[in-house]
């Protein structure tokens, strides 16, 4: 979605119906995420979910008044693998709606259905059928992914549609709520595709071995021996083969310029919901989330008269508890599934 949804846009059966398809797929995910973690550790999860809290920081313009921001589904799936991926959108998710009132608290489970289990996997799967078919090499990942990106998020808003047909709050027609949702989220899909792009070819280009969907995709070595015998080896190069400490105090370095400094120049134009919302008249039906009252509600630090500073700090600190928080759910998702074994 172009931006989180509000408690108030759906009836009460159909958020404790997402509510239970996010638990779960944040259950599954803790369970299946391991292997990924493995490979990945827990701190690449960690600096990945407070990544893409620093980027949707960022709204960026897409046109006739109207912004949009990272969703960030599939660039995570791409770095650090699609159930990892889910845990580090639900905490990016949690860590908005509980500190920064970032979407609702009876809608949490909507957006972690939306934004971190449809984008994920719509994204991933995309990516993975796309690099079936193009050349074996570390550099495929960068376009597979971005048309993943692409297509993940009018997916989610006709996803939001289909939801909005079930449970919505306002009785509007359907076709033009996914005409505009989907139409307007087109042109949000490219500002996804531009960051995932740009983001990938960054790491691809520097350490492709913390690129989960890079990772299998090395040339096969072809051996020849003395008699001009040759065999094919499939390398083996797990991540850690080179030293990752450097790697990720540059991505740490860089997330908090993102959000500290970067998105005080984010657009303030209404995001693709709001603005559809706006259009269609369902807007109304908002309400204001419970923890509205947090003293970091709407991305500033309550009590700092200067916005800037105020928004800054808040960036910062955001980035921090979601380092934290998805540093602690990873480490959880490896102890159960040790446990489990």
């Amino acid at each position: 979605m172009g931006v989180h949804v509000p408690d108030g846009f759906f009836n009460a059966p159909t958020s404790v119906a997402t509510g239970l398809i996010a638990a779960g797929a944040v259950g599954f995910s803790l369970q299946r995420a391991n292997r990924e973690l493995r490979e990945t550790g827990p701190a690449l999860a960690g600096l990945t979910a407070a990544f893409v809290f620093a980027v949707q920081m960022v709204n960026f313009p897409v046109g006739a008044g109207t912004s949009g921001h990272l969703l960030g589904g599939a660039l995570a799936a791409a770095l650090v693998g699609p159930w990892t991926a889910v845990l580090v959108m639900s905490t990016v998710l949690l860590v908005q709606g509980l500190l920064f009132a970032d979407g609702g608290l009876t809608a949490l489970g909507t957006n972690i259905t939306l934004m971190g289990l449809v984008t994920v996997l719509v994204g991933y799967f995309l990516t993975r059928a796309l690099l079936k078919v193009m050349p074996r090499r570390v550099g495929s990942v960068v376009p597979a992914a971005t048309v993943g990106a692409l297509v993940s998020v009018p997916v989610a808003a006709l996803a939001f549609t289909g939801l909005y047909s079930i449970g919505g709050a306002v009785d509007i027609p359907l076709a033009k709520l996914a005409t505009a949702m989907v139409g307007w989220h087109i042109l949000v899909g490219i500002g996804e595709a531009v960051i995932t792009a740009t983001v990938l070819s960054a790491v691809v280009a520097t350490r492709p071995d913390l690129v989960y969907a890079a990772r299998h995709l090395q040339q096969d070595l072809v051996l020849v021996d003395a008699d001009g015998n040759s065999s094919t080896v499939s390398p083996d190069r797990p991540i850690g083969a080179q030293p990752a400490g450097r790697s990720l105090g540059v991505g740490i370095a860089v997330t908090l310029v993102v959000a500290g400094g970067l998105s005080l120049f984010a657009s303030a134009h209404p995001d693709g919901l709001e603005f559809v919302g706006g259009k269609l008249g369902f807007d109304g039906a908002a309400k204001d989330s419970a923890v509205a009252g947090s003293p970091l509600a709407d991305y500033g630090v309550h009590g700092i008269g200067n916005t800037q500073v105020s928004g800054a700090l808040a960036g910062i600190i955001g980035v921090l508890v979601t380092i934290v928080v998805g540093l602690a759910i990873a480490k959880l998702a490896s102890l159960r599934a040790s446990k489990a074994s």
